[in-house]
């Protein structure tokens, strides 16, 4: 079987996927952040460039010629890849599912069509796709693997805050957002915080990919100390947390953090998913739960103002704090036993023979 070629493994990997593949010596020949944009009227700005390098892409699969294609979220790119890709006879397998169920349903039909199988790592997502006649495999949340590994390595909180020239503070992490457009809109709501809470420290979980003056220019003069590539290492020592929505928002209830979850995006595109998404909830671990055990402000509902009222409330009302933390434990069963990523290989290579 030929070696493993990464091309765009889709914004889901980037922390606990994306990395890890780089470590194993994966050959990278296209990093996602050269084809993610985020919001209608973004990606209809950035049309030529997604198509060229979809177009690249395509290419690349018919030199390589590859035993099975792996398609990892993005459903955007990755479905007219899966249609390409099926077209010229290969076997195609889509790991973590596009979110179907929250809009588009109908893409289901193609995923039947052009999919060979689907592993999903929700749990309500095989019933969704049962409605449909079609069936997939839940595999777990991979996650849990990742938590389950740093279990057994974490470091002490002197070692990390000293390593990082912090203070002895309790820690409230900052998590803004990986890409450039989100970080815009999301840090300097955030760090107009940290004045206001003197008796803690906020930490921003900084991108390698972005530059350190840029997320200075956002912070501005207010008490935010950036930290590169370290969000794990972050979240397990932070007291709270404030979480722009993704998957990001799943990662620090797993910790076990107790967060805020904020998201402001463009009003031509919020205005379009307001229409067409159709679900309760926009963070991943209230979706799962099916009930808000995270507080959400959303668009017009992301001030500083609200900002601050919810987290004095996860920082001195007790009740509230150890409410929230007991709902997080209880995710972690629902999301499944660990082994997903291992499980799916193990499926894949069964298929394959």
């Amino acid at each position: 079987m030929k070696e493993l070629k990464l091309l765009s493994p889709g914004a889901e990997f980037r922390g606990w996927g994306g990395n890890k593949m780089m470590e194993q010596k994966v050959h990278l020949v296209k990093h996602y952040s050269e084809l993610a944009f985020m919001g209608f009227a973004e990606v209809a700005l950035n049309l030529r460039t997604i198509l060229k390098n979809m177009e690249f892409c395509k290419k690349d699969i018919l030199q390589y010629k590859p035993d099975a294609l792996i398609l990892v979220d993005y459903p955007g790119f990755n479905l007219r890849i899966a249609e390409f890709a099926k077209k010229q006879g290969f076997r195609v397998f889509y790991y973590i599912s596009p979110q179907v169920w929250a809009w588009k349903s109908s893409r289901v039909h193609k995923i039947k069509k052009c999919v060979d199988r689907m592993f999903c790592i929700l749990p309500f997502e095989k019933e969704f796709y049962k409605k449909y006649d079609c069936e997939v495999d839940f595999v777990g949340h991979p996650l849990l693997d990742e938590l389950q590994n740093r279990q057994k390595q974490k470091e002490p909180f002197e070692e990390f805050t000293r390593k990082n020239n912090l203070s002895a503070k309790p820690i409230i992490a900052v998590l803004p957002g990986s890409r450039k457009q989100e970080i815009e809109k999301m840090l300097p709501v955030m760090a107009l915080l940290a004045n206001d809470f003197p008796e803690h420290q906020f930490v921003a979980a900084g991108m390698s990919a972005i530059e350190n003056d840029f997320y200075k220019k956002l912070a501005g003069r207010n008490k935010v100390n950036v930290i590169f590539s370290q969000t794990y290492h972050l979240l397990e020592h932070a007291h709270t947390a404030l979480v722009t929505s993704g998957t990001a928002t799943l990662e620090t209830a797993l910790f076990g953090v107790p967060q805020v979850v904020c998201y402001k995006g463009g009003l031509i595109s919020y205005q379009i998913a307001k229409r067409l998404v159709k679900v309760n909830y926009i963070s991943l671990v209230n979706l799962i739960m099916e009930k808000e055990i995270v507080k959400e402000l959303i668009q017009n509902d992301f001030t500083v103002l609200n900002l601050k009222s919810e987290l004095k409330k996860l920082l001195e009302d007790t009740a509230y704090r150890k409410k929230t933390v007991s709902e997080m434990n209880a995710l972690k069963e629902k999301l499944g036993g660990s082994g997903a990523s291992r499980k799916t290989a193990g499926l894949i290579l069964e298929r394959l023979r």
